[in-house]
């Protein structure tokens, strides 16, 4: 396999991941809106922070509301991380190596693409969006199985799942990074009986509260979620669980020295820490350093195996 497929497979792993990630993200938050009593001001900034575009974003619009956040994140071509963009960034890089991956994988990624372009009125739509974004999710997601049942399982198929692991453990950290912080504060006691609900909210996002709910077996509390979604070995949006699987990956391939050194020492610094005892600006601080560890571990990937200069095969199969 040589370096450019295998870059492009990592890829097609990391915008299909962040497409259904942010498509999670907005149907999440409409919905807590509504749950929440109007005295209380989440909005839609908490979205933009979590997809780490502020910059970007202030520099286009001039107020967090609702259309413009959305517009965003959904169908903005000047965002790179727009739903729109990540799509055809997965459809291109599918298409450099259509005559590689299995057919059905290639035409399930274009159709895609096609669906999100031809449809990007609904989803910008109050009434439509829901669907609109429901029908990124569960194509996502099908394709993912498609990938999972007719994909040779050999180191391409280990290069996809480090990608799709990767993105996962970057967006969980984001979630409970900036939701932990933003959340209604403790203190408001006219306003406590709706924190479950934020929690919630958080677990909704990830797909998480039937699993939450089965292996928690208790209520919906801000330490058992954030313990959850990052220590949780068994579920497969958790932290470590995520980390764990990009390991797994590496041991399969060669020259995995510095990989693995990289993916160990987060998995070592993740079982020795206590997040869930954290105050919030403590747990802020490990969630930055997990995300540049994520980073680091991402570059040094991305230097061992895809450096695109390279005449020789990363591997021979």
């Amino acid at each position: 396999m040589l370096s450019r497929v295998a870059d492009s497979i990592y890829w097609i792993a990391r915008y299909l991941e962040r497409a259904e990630n942010v498509a999670r993200l907005v149907n999440v938050n409409a919905h807590l809106l509504l749950d929440m009593p109007r005295k209380a001001t989440l909005g839609w900034q908490p979205l933009i922070d979590i997809t780490g575009d502020a910059t970007l974003f202030d520099s286009l619009y001039n107020e967090a509301s609702e259309r413009n956040v959305v517009r965003f994140l959904i169908a903005d071509g000047r965002n790179p991380g727009s739903i729109l963009n990540t799509v055809k960034s997965a459809r291109e890089n599918a298409r450099t190596i259509r005559d590689i991956i299995p057919r059905e994988a290639w035409e399930g990624i274009n159709a895609l693409f096609l669906e999100v372009k031809a449809n990007l009125p609904a989803g910008l739509a109050h009434r439509r969006r829901f669907d609109f974004l429901r029908s990124i999710i569960d194509t996502n997601q099908g394709i993912t199985g498609l990938l999972a049942g007719t994909m040779l399982h050999d180191y391409g198929y280990d290069v996809l799942r480090m990608g799709r692991n990767l993105e996962r453990a970057d967006m969980t950290t984001r979630i409970v990074d900036v939701r932990s912080t933003t959340l209604l504060p403790h203190e408001s006691e006219e306003l406590t009986p709706f924190e479950n609900i934020q929690w919630m909210s958080v677990l909704h996002s990830l797909s998480a509260l039937q699993s939450y709910t089965q292996k928690v077996q208790g209520p919906v509390r801000r330490a058992a979620v954030i313990r959850f979604l990052l220590q949780e070995r068994e579920f497969p949006r958790a932290f470590l669980h995520c980390v764990g699987e990009v390991r797994t990956c590496l041991q399969a391939l060669p020259h995995n020295d510095d990989p693995m050194r990289y993916a160990n020492r987060i998995l070592r610094n993740l079982r020795s820490a206590k997040p869930d005892q954290m105050p919030a600006k403590k747990l802020q601080k490990f969630l930055d350093r997990s995300q540049l560890s994520l980073a680091r571990l991402d570059a040094v990937i991305r230097s061992t195996y895809f450096a695109l200069d390279r005449k020789a095969p990363i591997v021979e199969n």
